[in-house]
């Protein structure tokens, strides 16, 4: 019997790693600084993994960031204006200054000593800082517009600083004489790329006007002026003497790659300007015209590699083989919002992912590494995977879908089909569950329509249509046996529909708004919807009937999938979570929040042991199912939990109260450390015992014992002690020493407000007691004045007796009928005094009451 799954964790994030600007690379190439937002993100080409991210403090965009040569320091300046030096191993800031430009920083380089930072910002000034001893060293200014690149000469002594701007002269700079030694015209548009040769003897420039320059850098003049007719976006040096006889550069001399906006690259012979091998980068799309975003933005060859960079305008990060210019690895910067994803290939090695692109991308799941699929002209919506036979259907808003195969061996896509006949967006398809020889799509023109594609051709034959709903159909699935197909539509309902000739036999009404995904139960006759309306519904596909539903989305409800044979359910919505749900007790397990806005895509792997989703955030998530792991570690917890209670117990009837305390400290129970202090107390000796062990707790445990005073001192029947312990820490701790306690704070926060409210509670018992006090005293007094009496009217009755004054025993004591006679006697007097005391409270009380009468009663006709 299947283990009903409780728990899953995130294994793998995959987001947004790179949203623009140049990316700086590590001195062996592989790590590459990527910018995103408000932080630089490391990203480990190897493993395809961001093994480290620099954020700043504050809610700062990054315009520009350089690493130093030496790979020690990174520098990032924002849009403030600030500059950041960045120790980036150990993710920590060594210095913050500001920039002292008047605008944003648009390009950055370090010279090869790593010492010297020249800046060049959009206010048309340059300025030189050295890192180590911390100050500007030079202002140059003379450009006019944004500057959009600076480099140093490679030879050191030369002490020369080239730059360019908008007014697309390149100037020369003396940084000896602090003076721009020359300035060349040698474009008519933005120059976007320098590049020297290893002797430092020539430079490469490339612009926007379509050239590329060849400079005498001795003689700083433009030798030679090659047409590239396209825009020059980045400039490649390949190494000297080397020979790649596939790109044709086998002969002696320079060569230089260009890259340009069109897509392409183009490898050049210098010596005889003349393009020896062009290749069209456009990553799979048919020809140049319909390049879009593929502009490349900046590239770069590395040599240790021997594998050449390129990064494009959509965010892609292109590795190519330099001696066949292969692409060895591919990298999505950012993906957008994902609308679909599905596992493919053996044991789910890949995903297919389609985003808010007419691109659809294909992930390793290991390395990440991502090839991108072009063939969409619109917004891909929906894609769906027959696994056995490595199939890939997918459909767009282009009114059309597409077929994709996959192969084992290599990971590569490539498109094998083509079908036309919506005349709308189709929103969702599906692959037949058995033999993956049909698929079945529908969308925006509310009809569904069987497609053959049992043979590998590129143009698809439908096998029928037919209108099934009122509205959109958003979710469509097929039987386990192929025999019936589900729609789901945005007009509120489902409907069955028989798959040999599209018949239908049964609606599924319930929803109260639009529903978002059907699917078969993998063992049982029904079908489970989500709706808009934040439900899910089992339904009956005997008497179409709805046998269950699920509550507890507090939005739309987008993916549903079964679980474990059948027994449970894996939803997510709009809210961003994800829940598990066992469907014989119609309760939601467990509930995930790790995603930051709507989940569109969920697919679980075949042995359900891995699922995948992913949102509007731009981010993939891989969950793992850790149901057994959290079980035995449930397990193991209690074992030990019951070992330790049994052993404090014993700790405690040995009257080991000192590892008892710091055995309940470590088990969490306040309440029993309590009791410890209490049997402490109640000793004969137990303040000084109590003293004793508070001083021979570590410091975490003493925080820990006042943390727990904060818990006793909200109960008036423990707050006693809690004080007690409290006045005896305050007594043997300084105030520096007790706020270095770690929890110091919050104990401090939970202290206060009781024991106010104690200290309260007891002074206005102190005054009460107070008034008893002074009641005990004021009939003392009473009492004393009575006895006076009674003790003289008892010597006038002796007198009276013995008028001789004779000193008689008898005579002198009294009889007991004459004590109580003199005791009636007092009584009376008391109540008559009472009563006549009464007598005139009363009279006085109606004097008071006539009056108010007579005063009511004037005011009444005064008022008439």
């Amino acid at each position: 019997m299947s283990v009903l799954k409780t728990s899953f964790a995130v294994s793998q994030k995959h987001e947004a790693f790179y949203t623009g600007g140049k990316i700086q690379r590590s001195k062996n190439g592989e790590l590459l600084f990527c910018g995103c937002g408000n932080k630089v993100n490391v990203l480990d080409i190897t493993t395809g993994k961001v093994t480290e991210t620099l954020e700043q403090e504050e809610d700062e965009e990054i315009t520009c960031y350089c690493i130093t040569p030496d790979d020690k320091y990174l520098i990032v300046a924002t849009r403030h204006l600030v500059l950041r030096q960045w120790l980036w191993k150990e993710k920590s800031i060594t210095r913050t200054w500001k920039a002292i430009h008047n605008s944003a920083v648009t390009a950055m380089t370090f010279d090869k000593t790593s010492t010297l930072l020249a800046t060049g910002s959009s206010d048309s000034s340059i300025k030189l800082w050295d890192i180590e001893r911390q100050y500007c060293t030079h202002n140059l200014r003379g450009h006019q517009g944004v500057v959009s690149v600076v480099e140093f000469h490679p030879i050191q002594e030369k002490l020369q600083l080239f730059s360019s701007a908008n007014d697309n002269k390149v100037r020369v700079w003396d940084l000896v004489k602090s003076t721009c030694i020359a300035e060349i015209e040698a474009h008519f548009s933005v120059v976007t790329s320098l590049c020297f040769s290893i002797d430092g003897k020539t430079l490469y420039s490339g612009g926007r006007d379509n050239i590329l320059a060849v400079w005498d850098v001795e003689k700083l003049q433009v030798t030679k002026t090659i047409p590239i007719l396209e825009n020059v976006e980045s400039v490649v040096l390949l190494p000297e003497n080397s020979e790649y006889p596939n790109l044709n550069a086998t002969e002696d001399g320079h060569h230089v790659i260009t890259f340009g906006s069109k897509g392409s690259m183009k490898i050049w012979n210098v010596k005889k300007s003349k393009c020896v091998f062009s290749k069209f980068m456009g990553l799979g799309l048919k020809s140049e015209t319909e390049t879009g975003s593929q502009t490349i933005t900046q590239a770069w060859f590395t040599e240790s590699e021997q594998n050449l960079t390129v990064v494009v305008a959509d965010h892609t990060i292109s590795m190519y083989n330099i001696e066949n210019i292969e692409i060895q690895k591919q990298f999505c910067g950012y993906t957008d919002e994902i609308l679909d994803l599905q596992f493919i290939g053996k044991d789910d090695s890949h995903l297919v992912v389609c985003t808010n692109s007419e691109n659809l991308k294909v992930y390793n799941v290991k390395t990440w590494s991502c090839q991108i699929l072009h063939g969409h002209t619109d917004i891909v919506l929906s894609v769906a995977v027959h696994k056995d036979t490595n199939m890939i259907a997918t459909a767009s808003k282009d009114n059309s879908i597409r077929m994709w195969n996959l192969d084992p061996e290599t990971g590569m896509v490539h498109c094998c089909g083509e079908g036309q006949g919506h005349t709308s967006s189709v929103g969702s398809i599906i692959f037949s569950s058995l033999s993956g020889k049909f698929v079945v799509s529908g969308g925006e023109d509310c009809t569904i329509k069987m497609w053959d594609v049992g043979d590998a051709k590129y143009n698809l034959h439908c096998r029928a249509t037919e209108r099934a709903h009122d509205k959109d159909i958003n979710s469509i699935a097929v039987s386990p046996n192929d025999k019936y197909i589900v729609t789901a539509s945005q007009d509120k309902t489902a409907k069955l529909w028989v798959s040999k000739d599209l018949s239908m036999i049964g609606v599924l009404r319930g929803h109260r708004k639009g529903i978002w995904c059907v699917q078969f139960s993998p063992v049982d006759q029904c079908a489970v919807t989500s709706s808009a309306d934040g439900t899910i519904k089992i339904w009956s596909l005997s008497d179409f009937t709805c046998v269950k539903t699920f509550e507890g989305h507090d939005s739309s409800v987008l993916r549903v999938v079964f679980l474990t044979r059948g027994m449970q359910l894996l939803s997510c919505g709009s809210d961003g979570l994800l829940k598990i749900w066992t469907i014989k007790t119609n309760e939601c397990v467990k509930t995930f929040d790790e995603h930051d806005d709507k989940v569109w895509g969920l697919a679980v792997s075949s042995d359900e042991n891995r699922v995948i989703t992913g949102g509007a955030d731009s981010t993939i998530l891989e969950w793992q199912d850790i149901t057994q792991e959290v079980e035995d570690t449930t397990r193991k917890e209690q074992e030990q939990f019951i070992i330790r209670e049994q052993e404090l117990s014993n700790l405690i009837q040995q009257k080991k109260y000192h590892k008892a305390i710091a055995l309940a400290i470590k088990l969490e129970q306040p309440f029993r450390v309590l009791t410890i202090l209490k049997e402490i107390l109640a000793s004969q000796s137990g303040v000084e015992d109590l003293q004793a062990t508070l001083q021979k707790l570590r410091q975490d445990q003493l925080d820990a014992v006042l943390r727990f005073c904060g818990q006793w001192n909200t109960n008036s029947k423990n707050c006693h002690e809690a004080q007690f312990i409290l006045s005896i820490v305050l007594k043997s701790y300084t105030a520096e020493d007790l706020l270095k306690f770690p929890n110091m704070k919050s104990t401090i926060e939970s202290l206060l407000p009781y024991t106010e409210r104690h200290f309260n509670r007891l002074t206005r018992l102190q005054q009460q007691a107070m008034f008893v006090e002074y009641t005990w005293q004021c009939m003392k007094g009473i009492t004393d004045i009575n006895s006076s009496e009674t003790e003289d009217r008892v010597g006038q009755f002796v007198i009276d007796k013995n008028p001789n004054n004779v000193d008689d025993d008898e005579n002198m004591e009294m009889s007991d009928e004459d004590e109580d006679k003199m005791k009636h006697s007092n009584m009376v007097s008391k109540m008559e005094e009472n009563s006549k005391l009464s007598l005139k409270r009363r009279k006085i009380r109606k004097k008071i009451d006539s009056r108010k009468r007579v005063k009511q009663a004037v005011n009444k006709k005064k008022r008439k």
